[in-house]
């Protein structure tokens, strides 16, 4: 390790940007699979967890602006996996529930943490500990930012 803080292996964003790059080359050719891409994968597998949110929902779970998240679901309801309706209680409010496509297709995507693990040369519990320091470092990071 140098004294230098301007050297690229000393950066943890660095670490995290390129293991995050890693990780979307490992996730891709099982996503083709399902013609979804990772960000696409996110929302199905929220609303997987809990179908029938909004769109604003979504968003705060994924940290994603609705600007950015609204052309993603309108690719997944022309693939036919979701179906985008008007709240009736809440006009400004899109709700998001799955197809039975969009059911059918948790079943596909079983085995694909399961991969990933076998993928990552580490145990579970190693992954989820890592995992919880990630989301610790996040959520500092967050509030510092603000």
């Amino acid at each position: 390790m140098t004294n230098d803080p301007l050297k690229l292996d000393t950066f943890i964003c660095f670490a995290l940007y390129s293991a995050n790059h890693a990780m979307n080359r490992l996730y891709k050719p099982m996503l083709d699979e399902l013609n979804l891409t990772y960000p696409q994968y996110l929302v199905m597998v929220t609303l997987w967890e809990e179908d029938g949110q909004t769109v604003g929902s979504i968003g705060e779970k994924l940290f994603l602006e609705s600007s950015t998240l609204t052309p993603l679901l309108k690719r997944l309801e022309a693939a036919g996996f979701i179906r985008r309706t008007r709240s009736k209680e809440d006009e400004r409010q899109v709700l998001i529930r799955l197809t039975s496509e969009g059911v059918a297709l948790k079943k596909k995507a079983a085995d694909i943490p399961a991969c990933i693990l076998d993928a990552s040369d580490t145990t579970a519990a190693e992954l989820t500990r890592l995992k919880a320091e990630i989301i610790t470092l996040r959520e500092a990071l967050t509030k510092n930012a603000a």
